[in-house]
This record gives structure tokens, C-alpha cells and sequence, in this order.
């Protein structure tokens, strides 16, 4: 049985890479390259995100086999993102293929390179994970610490303008727009940053500061201002955010309902 029949998604991405190209001359080359020559999903992942990272200080083949050599140390990074994938095709109603967020999502992008950083740090290799970092924030528009820990099923949408600090935790299927921040709350060292928990939604322009939890399941709504642990299942908003609703059923990380 060969790779694609054993993997599902890869199947699906492969598919969908076919039909594009057929149905779009001028990005056959692309696609070929990118997606239909590889054999599984990580070298996909690999080379595409090292041609967007590529630079003069390192080229692409250098950050691609950084990148192979993370995807083999840790076969995590690719498990959190097949996850990832899938919480785009579910949660965002423009996302109509799984082979969408991988090519064209700077978001996914941007969640993807991290977990090589976070590989990279984890690994003591600190200079190389902030000069990636800042490519990252250069060619994506995310600027997201490599120590920053984040679960798996993240779907980080859009992604312009979000802020991830040092010592932030973002937990499993959580789904974040654009213009986030997870911040500090001044000047202090140590462990000062959110701890998102799992199935959270943080709306467009929300900015969490300090080391406050997000309980499991709540709703930050768009532009709030969370200086205050918010318990699970519960809604905020406002400047500063004050809880609008409690004891709340369902995901928001999953529900998407962006309504406060």
C-alpha cells in the first residue's frame, strides 16, 4: 500500500492539487512543484515553507532541510499540523478544500513555522529560532515567540497583526483571528503571558495581557481588553472585557458565532 492509500488527508490534498492544475494552467508549475512531486505531507510542508522563508542570510535549501530535520526529531510538529488543517476546513467557511489553508493560509503558515522555532528553542538553538522568528514577522505578519507552546487544531485566521508573548500556552482547538495579542501586562521577567485553554475563541483585535487564564471553551469577543482570568464557558467583552455570559454551552473555538 503505498503513502498516499494509507494517509486520507494526503489522498485529499494530492486530489485537490490535480484538479487545481487542471482547472488553472498558469498554476500547474506551481502545484506540480509545490504539492505533486512530493510523497507526503511534511516534504509538502517543508519545501513550501522554506521557499516563503527563503532569504540572502539563508536560502531555501538550507531552511528546507532545517525543516526535514525537525519534522524527523519530532513527529508531533506534523500530527498538530494535520490537526490544524482540519480546523480550518471545519471552522472557516472560506476554506472550501484542505489543500487551501496548506498553500494559501498565511495564518496556518505562520502556526506551522512556530512549531519549528519552538522545535528550534526546545532544542537550544536560540539564535537560529529569533532569526526565524523575525523572517517569520517579516513574510507573514505574525510575530509569535518561539518558547510560546501551542496545542494542536489551531486555527489561527488571517493572522495579520497577531502578538503571541515568551511565555503564553495556547491549548488544543482553539481558534484565533486577526489582530490578536497575547501580551505581558509591563515591564516584569519570567512567566507573564496568557494561558489560553482548550476550545477558546479569541476575536478579531482581542488582546489578553498578563498571566491570566482563559478558561476551557470561553468567548473573548472582538476588541476586548482581558486584564482578569476568565472562567470556562463563560463570554467577555468590552474595554476592560467584563462577562457578558456564563455557563455557556458549546465550543466557540469550533461554533465560530463571532456574536457577543
Amino acid at each position: 500500500m503505498n503513502e498516499v492509500n494509507r494517509d486520507p488527508l494526503w489522498s485529499s490534498i494530492r486530489e485537490e492539487a490535480e484538479l487545481a492544475a487542471r482547472d488553472e494552467p498558469l498554476l500547474a508549475s506551481f502545484l506540480h512543484m509545490t504539492v505533486l512531486r512530493h510523497g507526503t505531507l511534511e516534504d509538502v510542508l517543508a519545501f513550501h515553507l522554506s521557499s516563503k522563508l527563503a532569504s540572502p542570510v539563508m536560502d531555501a535549501r538550507a531552511l528546507l532541510e532545517l525543516f526535514r530535520e525537525a519534522y524527523a526529531a519530532d513527529h508531533g510538529i506534523i500530527e498538530a499540523a494535520r490537526a490544524d488543517i482540519t480546523a480550518c476546513f471545519e471552522r472557516d467557511p472560506a476554506c472550501d478544500s484542505y489543500s487551501t489553508p496548506l498553500l494559501y493560509f498565511k495564518g496556518f503558515h505562520a502556526i506551522q513555522s512556530q512549531r519549528i522555532t519552538h522545535w528550534l528553542w526546545q532544542e537550544g538553538r536560540k539564535t537560529l529560532a529569533y532569526f526565524l522568528q523575525n523572517r517569520i514577522s517579516e513574510v507573514l505578519g505574525a510575530d509569535i515567540h518561539p518558547a510560546a507552546r501551542i496545542g494542536h487544531g489551531v486555527m489561527l485566521d488571517h493572522g495579520t497583526g497577531v502578538v503571541v508573548g515568551e511565555t503564553a500556552v495556547i491549548g488544543n482547538n482553539v481558534s484565533m483571528l486577526h489582530g490578536v495579542t497575547l501580551g505581558g501586562s509591563g515591564k516584569e521577567r519570567g512567566d507573564r503571558h496568557p494561558k489560553i485553554g482548550d476550545g477558546v475563541m479569541l476575536g478579531a483585535g482581542a488582546s489578553v495581557l498578563g498571566n491570566i487564564r482563559v478558561g476551557e471553551c470561553a468567548k473573548v469577543g472582538a476588541g476586548s481588553v482581558v486584564l482578569d482570568d476568565v472562567p470556562a464557558h463563560t463570554t467577555v467583552a468590552g474595554v476592560p472585557a467584563k462577562v457578558v455570559a456564563q455557563l455557556c454551552p458549546g465550543t466557540p473555538a469550533l461554533d465560530m458565532d463571532q456574536r457577543v
